[in-house]
């Protein structure tokens, strides 16, 4: 009985003593998984998400002098709001890797301003933003960088709205911090970049709305406005942006052409129709002096560019869905004249298109390369083969978009929006110009910034040059919508317009780190196969639609033939039994056109609807329907089992 006793005891001492020893095996697992495996990652998400780009890698790799960033977060304050908290937490993944990537450039303190404390005052002073609850506590979420110097970068709050730009938010606000100064942008423009549709007036009057692509450029660069009437371009000018100009006169189109020859980078943006320059303002007018063309002659025969500003391209497989509300049974139809041009009609061996994902464009026009041209033309933008170019005039007649539809005829060429020109260049002009009309030689003379360069007759290396046949791209309508947050104004992207610009910017700059870094992922997927089905229904429907209205029009013809008007202006018939009879036919035709024009109108969204039910049935149906079935072939399998076991033991 002792012995029994024993043994029992020295089996849970050994149980004991087993279990103790798994407990001290796995905190040590832990301890050394955590500081071996600290950096190591497994990101399985489908963008992955919380993987650095290589352009972060790059911009953390030339940081010469330690960072600080300062995270604040009230995070005691968030826990009522989900949607806080989880951003916040992504947020500071991504805070923590940039850390862990940096090799101890980057310091990075994570702060919860408690109500009422230091670490709130100074989040106040360091110009974050709090958002106020329905208790009237705060919540601080937000981000403060400095250097070593006097440089200060914050992203007062982070907004959910730009959630796909979090990366490169935060990777643009280190490379601001660990460069001297910003790159400059010279812009040349007639678009009212820094007012909005109100213009130089509503801006006085504080009612300014710049436009969002303006407002990213400036937090990128330094700029620099142009006036359209200049000499020469300053020597701090890195690039120049011409966006849509009013026709320069000569001494400016040769102090552009000069600063191309000396090696200058110029991205340009010409327009046979701006729409975004007719935009009107408070007042129902468009900005004072607004141009409604654009042409940059003799440049860009010079740079190896054609550009007819005659011309404007349709698509009909990139048309964008507008409303029209013209017909009460269809409130939407494809607009050729708007295009949302996907990746697939971007170049993506160039890395200014390489990570764009759609592109937004309005009566824009196209380009051609140049016969004979000593440069290299590469697209970058192109439409379809299901386009045609409209001429301008019948464009600015205000066609509806049934009408542009309904003639129609693709001319079977993609028509290039918008290319990069490469190469050796040869200057537009033979020798200096004479001074602009109205301005003395000696005043010409007097001040070095304001005498001509010396005439440089070609190019010592390649010539980098972005033209785009389009200038709505920068019109706010076409690729965000804006948020407003008190006085401030949040862009909610749902195209890549911006993404381009500041790509194309960046790269001719020199500096490609940030282009892959514009957007890790998008909140919104255009439903391809529901726009598809809805394009070809209205193909279907206006191809039909006219059939039958042109029947309907020659039966209601034929029928008023065979019909007299009678003395009190009533309609008699005529008296002829073979007429009556004919009269008869032709009345139960037009009931019978009329009925397949209402039958075609009816089934315009069939296909649409169908497709609707067969991806509710897959969502809520099909999964449950899939689980029970497994379940039923698993406990089949089971009872088999059973069987087989039960039968072996008799």
């Amino acid at each position: 009985m002792l012995k029994s006793l024993n043994r029992t005891h020295l089996r849970s001492s050994y149980g004991l003593a087993t279990l103790v020893l798994l407990a001290v095996f796995f905190i040590a697992v832990n301890l050394f998984s955590n500081i071996v495996f600290r950096s190591a990652q497994a990101d399985l998400t489908q963008n992955r998400l919380f993987t650095l780009s290589q352009g972060t890698e790059n911009v953390l790799a030339k940081i010469d002098e330690p960072i600080t960033l300062k995270f604040f977060y009230s995070e005691s304050l968030a826990t009522d709001f989900p949607q806080i908290r989880t951003y916040a937490n992504r947020v500071r993944d991504l805070l923590q890797e940039i850390r862990a990537r940096s090799h101890g450039k980057v310091i990075l303190q994570v702060i919860d301003p408690e109500p009422f404390s230091e670490q709130e005052d100074l989040a106040m002073s360091l110009g974050l933003k709090g958002a106020r609850t329905t208790e009237g506590e705060v919540i601080y979420f937000g981000l403060v960088g400095t250097n070593l110097v006097d440089g200060i970068e914050a992203v007062p709050f982070f907004s959910s709205a730009r959630q796909q730009y979090l990366e490169y938010d935060v990777t643009r606000l280190i490379q601001n911090l660990s460069r001297p100064k910003k790159p400059v942008l010279g812009i040349v423009t007639n678009l009212p970049m820094d007012t909005g549709a109100g213009g130089l007036m509503e801006a006085m009057r504080g009612n300014s709305q710049p436009f969002m692509i303006y407002q990213e450029l400036q937090n990128r660069f330094e700029i620099n406005f142009l006036e359209q009437k200049f000499v020469k371009v300053p020597s701090k000018v890195d690039v120049l942006l011409i966006a849509h100009p009013r026709q320069l006169d000569e001494s400016t189109l040769y102090a552009i052409d000069q600063f191309v020859m000396r090696g200058g980078r110029v991205m340009a943006f010409v327009d046979p129709h701006s729409e975004v320059s007719l935009t009107a303002g408070p007042g129902g007018q468009p900005v004072q002096g607004y141009t409604e063309a654009s042409n940059l002659e003799p440049l860009l025969t010079t740079w190896g560019v054609e550009f007819d500003p005659k011309h404007v391209v349709g698509d009909r497989d990139l048309a964008m869905r507008v409303q029209t509300g013209l017909d009460a049974r269809r409130q939407t139809s494809d607009y050729v004249l708007w295009m949302t041009v996907p990746k697939s009609n971007l170049d993506q061996d160039d890395i200014v298109t390489a990570n764009v994902d759609h592109l937004n464009f309005a009566t824009a026009g196209a380009l051609l390369p140049a016969k004979g041209a000593s440069t290299k033309f590469t697209p970058l933008i192109w439409s379809t083969e299901d386009s045609e170019l409209y001429d301008l005039d019948y464009v600015k007649s205000g066609p509806t978009p049934d009408d542009l539809l309904s003639r129609f005829k693709a001319d079977n060429q993609r028509h290039v929006i918008a290319a990069r020109i490469s190469g050796p260049l040869k200057s537009a002009f033979t020798t200096t110009p004479p001074p602009p009309t109205g301005v003395s030689e000696k005043s010409q003379t007097s001040d070095a910034a304001d005498k001509p360069d010396e005439y440089v007759g070609a190019t010592k290396s390649d010539a980098n040059i972005i033209v785009v046949a389009d200038s709505d791209i920068f019109d706010d309508r076409f690729w965000v919508q804006i948020q407003s947050d008190g006085a401030d104004r949040v862009a909610q992207p749902f195209a890549d317009n911006a993404k381009f610009v500041l790509s194309a910017i960046d790269n001719l700059m020199g500096s490609d780190d940030l282009i892959s870094l514009r957007a890790r992922e998008r909140a919104d997927r255009p439903f391809v196969v529901v726009d598809n089905l809805r394009r070809e229904a209205d193909r279907q429907f206006l191809a039909e639609q006219e059939r039958l209205k042109a029947k309907i029009s020659e039966t209601e013809r034929r029928l008023a033939a065979l019909q007299t008007e009678g003395p009190n202006g009533a309609v008699e018939q005529s008296s002829d039994p073979h007429a009556q009879e004919e009269i008869a036919q032709f009345r139960a035709e037009l009931l019978q056109s009329r009925k397949a024009l209402r039958d075609v109108e009816r089934n315009l969204r069939r296909n649409i609807d169908r497709l609707a039910t067969e991806v509710r049935f897959v969502n809520v149906a099909l999964m449950p329907v899939l689980v029970a079935a497994l379940a039923l072939v698993l406990a089949v399998i089971r009872h088999r089992r059973r069987k087989a076991r039960a039968a072996k033991g008799v």
